[in-house]
């Protein structure tokens, strides 16, 4: 049996497999509130249960840098370790992943029903592939051809330092500058980012900020949600919402485009994370494919690079499976 987990900020999904049943049909899988529990540990142990049916192997995707078998979540503060964790759970082997080499792994197994297509373009069999997923944060990973199969490698590349690419991006960074020592991509182009650029735009004076916005803003603990919904709310439109959307767009899309170039991904760019699906709309809007592109010499390239979305909201969870379960064959 194998145990495989998405281990997030904000959710923790584990899932218990077989070898017989494959990737897509775990026999029990549960979803747990990550800040809800000390460490890991805990959670495997609840849903594992009493009657727990003997696990060979357990492999996590994290959403953090992994090291030497140790890992930090970036979002969350538990301290993970392989052996730690083999010797408390007894579970002869661990593994742990970056979030997006789980769903790097789990790439090469995607199936139409998985993806939404942004950009067929042209992909060059064993090309290198990218994939850049916003959601908490924003993660970036890659995979290459060996000559038999694809390779996933994990990557940081969403805490590289953001680039201005028009005059209120510059604007923009200047205003970041005054805020954080850093400013990184996932500074604005993620679920955390996303409340940055509106901050920008509101204080700017770019757009005026409607009262039952404001009053809507204080009342939670997550203004992502409130704004890109406000963004895509077609009976009560509001400005300023939609062009912090506008703005997000076309930052992904630079640095999707900046990710295909670096890695000279022929075989295709993947949007995971869980904003791109409730974004579609947004993205089918020529602001992202111009943006994407837009690389001067190098535009005829990227105009050749398929771009998909990533709708299957556990692909995380989906390539642990796949990687613990050729494991375990």
């Amino acid at each position: 049996m194998l145990l495989a987990g998405d281990i997030g900020g904000t959710k923790t999904i584990l899932a218990i497999y077989s070898p017989e049943g494959g990737p897509r049909t775990p026999l029990a899988e549960a979803t747990f509130p990550s800040a809800n529990y000390p460490n890991l540990e805990a959670v495997v142990r609840e849903f594992l249960g009493h009657g727990r049916r003997p696990v060979e192997r357990a492999i996590f995707g994290v959403a953090g840098p992994v090291r030497l078998g140790r890992a930090t979540t970036t979002n969350l503060p538990w301290v993970m370790d392989e052996a730690q964790l083999q010797a408390a759970l007894g579970i002869p082997d661990v593994s742990l992943l970056n979030d997006l080499g789980a769903i790097a792994h789990a790439v090469p197994f995607l199936k139409p029903v998985d993806l939404h297509t942004l950009n067929a373009g042209q992909p060059e069999p064993g090309g290198a592939i990218a994939v850049i997923a916003p959601g908490t944060g924003l993660g970036e990973a890659y995979l290459t051809w060996d000559g038999a199969r694809y390779q996933p490698h994990a990557s940081e590349g969403g805490h590289t330092d953001f680039a201005p690419t028009d005059l209120l991006q510059v604007e923009l960074l200047r205003y970041l500058l005054g805020r954080f020592d850093h400013v990184s991509y996932e500074r604005v182009c993620s679920g955390r980012g996303i409340p940055n650029l509106y901050a920008f735009l509101r204080d700017s004076g770019y757009a005026d900020e409607p009262a039952w916005l404001a009053e809507a803003l204080v009342a939670t603990d997550d203004a992502t949600p409130v704004i890109v919904n406000a963004a895509q709310d077609a009976d009560r439109p509001c400005r300023l919402c939609a062009a912090t959307l506008e703005m997000f767009v076309s930052i992904l899309g630079t640095e999707a485009g900046n990710l295909a170039l670096k890695l000279l991904a022929t075989g295709g760019v993947y949007l995971g994370g869980g904003i791109p699906p409730r974004i579609l709309p947004a993205l089918e809007d020529p602001r992202f494919r111009t943006a994407f592109i837009s690389k001067g010499r190098l535009s005829e390239v990227l105009d050749q690079v398929p771009v998909h979305v990533i709708l299957n909201p556990k692909v995380a969870l989906l390539g642990a499976a796949c990687h613990g379960l050729a494991w375990l064959s």
